[in-house]
Order: C-alpha cells, then sequence, then structure tokens
C-alpha cells in the first residue's frame, strides 16, 4: 500500500504540480533570444519533446526505485530523479516563455514510462541499472541533435539543452559505476524504436 501511495503521488506531483528547480540552469545563454513566429514554434516543438523526456524521467526513476530492494540503490534513483526536477522546470518554464504548452498526453507517456521502469526494476539491479545508461546515452544523442536544429538565435533554449546534455551524460556514468550490464541490442532498438515514436509525437501534440 506504500509503494501505490508513493508512485501515486509521484505522478500528480509530476504531472499535475508546477515543477520547482532547486537551481538555476548553470549554463548561460550567449545573448538574448530573439525569434520570429516560425523559429518561435520550431523551438517550442522541439522543448515539449524535451519536456516529455523529463516527465518519462521522472516515471522511469520512480519505478526502478520502488523495484530495489538495495536501500542504497533506491537512493541513487532517487537523487537522479530529483535532479531531473530542476530540468523538468526548465523545460516547462521555456515552453511558457516560448507562448506554448505541455504534451497533451503527458499522463500516457508518464505511464508507459512507469511501466518500462518497473519492467527494469524486476528483471534485477544490473539490468536496471543498464536501462538507466542506455536511456541517458540516448536522451544524450537526441539532446545534441536538438542543439543542431535549435534556432541560431534561440539561446534561452540552447542553453538549458546543453546543461541538461551534461547532465544525463554524468547520470550515465554514475548508473554505469553502480554497476549496470549492457543490455542487447535488441533491447536497445525497441527503445530507440519507442522513442522515435514519442518524439514525432510529442512535437505535434
Amino acid at each position: 500500500m506504500d509503494t501505490l501511495f508513493i508512485a501515486a503521488d509521484s505522478a500528480l506531483r509530476t504531472l499535475f504540480a508546477k515543477p520547482r528547480a532547486s537551481a538555476s540552469c548553470e549554463t548561460l545563454p550567449e545573448g538574448p533570444s530573439e525569434l520570429n513566429d516560425a523559429e518561435r514554434r520550431k523551438a517550442a516543438g522541439l522543448m515539449r519533446v524535451n519536456h516529455v523526456g523529463e516527465i518519462c524521467a521522472q516515471a522511469l526513476y520512480t519505478a526502478q526505485a520502488l523495484s530495489t530492494s538495495n536501500p542504497d540503490l533506491r537512493q541513487h534513483f532517487n537523487k537522479a530523479s530529483a535532479e531531473e526536477v530542476d530540468h523538468l522546470a526548465w523545460t516547462a518554464e521555456r515552453l511558457q516563455e516560448l507562448g506554448s504548452r505541455p504534451s497533451v498526453l503527458n499522463p500516457l507517456w508518464y505511464a508507459g514510462a512507469f511501466g518500462l521502469g518497473l519492467l527494469a526494476g524486476r528483471l534485477g539491479d544490473p539490468i536496471s541499472l543498464g536501462f538507466v545508461v542506455e536511456t541517458e546515452q540516448q536522451v544524450g544523442a537526441h539532446l545534441q541533435s536538438h542543439l543542431e536544429a535549435l534556432p541560431a538565435g534561440d539561446h534561452a533554449s540552447r542553453a538549458i539543452v546543453a546543461q541538461m546534455a551534461d547532465d544525463e551524460l554524468r547520470h550515465a556514468q554514475q548508473a554505469q559505476a553502480a554497476g549496470a550490464v549492457e543490455l542487447p541490442w535488441l533491447a536497445k532498438q525497441m527503445m530507440r524504436s519507442a522513442a522515435k515514436v514519442m518524439t514525432t509525437v510529442a512535437a505535434r501534440i
């Protein structure tokens, strides 16, 4: 019952409460952002995708923390989740600044990611950590592609994405050091396919 309450509380806070960052983004914009309407729409679509990624991160880490019986590993997942809240807050704020909104499918994205996190956790701690490594590496590559795709004048979004990319790499390295095993090729491909569907849909809806 406690597990159910923890899971429900996390979902409600992630999906419906305003996220509050514990710190401002350390990477500073190179200058003021000056965008025309088309650039603003493009930036908003990309930042909506990044916001969805942070919704999923909260679901994954919460589920993995609930699945492990190792208290040290549970603390590891909870700490990573808390750090990802900053990303959630930064992307939500940037979406608002761009005059846009989060994905209306966020409850669906959360539920799917939570299920994946539970599955990874049930397969054992090394695999669960391996799932973190692969997820964060894929997210890092995805963020690098966004740095190339964002309008050159959107310095605010670019600063956020650059900081997020650094943080995701660090989370992957920490999971690797904690005892992650490499996932099978097929599992990695399935994760890439699922991520492609999510990013394509979230950019628009």
